[in-house]
């Protein structure tokens, strides 16, 4: 599946209720890639966070693109190795950081300056958030709020506006 226009939430279920966000895809991106190669199981699950417009590619027409022409195959490794390092940091993030760490490094991840340019947070509930950090939703919200109180972001409903990138990045850093 291939993302021609829109965010969709990629995410692991972890339980009944439980999610663990892993990243955003937008246009350009692919998803469920693995299964080109052989995986019949998917090993997460993707939801449209908005109005998104999805290709379907079959598997082997795919296959055949990528052995034809090298400098997409090229651009195609060197997509999947910034979701690998993505991946990495993540797993990072969970086992090394504190909650404030935790948040500090999603929210970062989010004003990246594709996701801003379409208003993320405003897509996004206050439990989307805690997911992405690995953080329960009350956790979340009490430290969206010392952040606030700290000036390192602004609240405004949904949006989230950083406010001080340098100190985020220093709590994200120092985790």
């Amino acid at each position: 599946m291939y993302v021609v226009e829109g965010l969709v939430k990629v995410y692991l279920q972890t339980g009944v209720d439980k999610n663990m966000n892993i990243s955003i895809a937008s246009e350009g991106e692919f998803l469920a890639f693995s299964s080109v190669f052989g995986e019949p199981v998917h090993t997460y699950s993707a939801q449209a966070i908005s109005n998104t417009q999805i290709c379907m590619i079959e598997k082997e027409s795919l296959k055949q693109i990528l052995l034809d022409n090298p400098d997409f195959a090229l651009k195609i490794t060197s997509q999947n190795y910034r979701n690998e390092r993505h991946l990495f940091e993540l797993i990072k993030n969970i086992s090394y950081k504190q909650m404030r760490g935790k948040l500090a490094s999603a929210l970062l991840y989010l004003s990246q300056e594709e996701f801003v340019k379409k208003n993320i947070f405003e897509l996004l509930m206050r439990q989307d958030i805690a997911d992405f950090a690995s953080i329960s939703a009350e956790s979340a919200i009490k430290l969206l709020k010392e952040f606030e109180k700290e000036q390192i972001i602004i609240l405004n409903g949904r949006n989230i506006h950083i406010n001080d990138a340098a100190q985020l990045h220093n709590i994200s850093k120092n985790g």
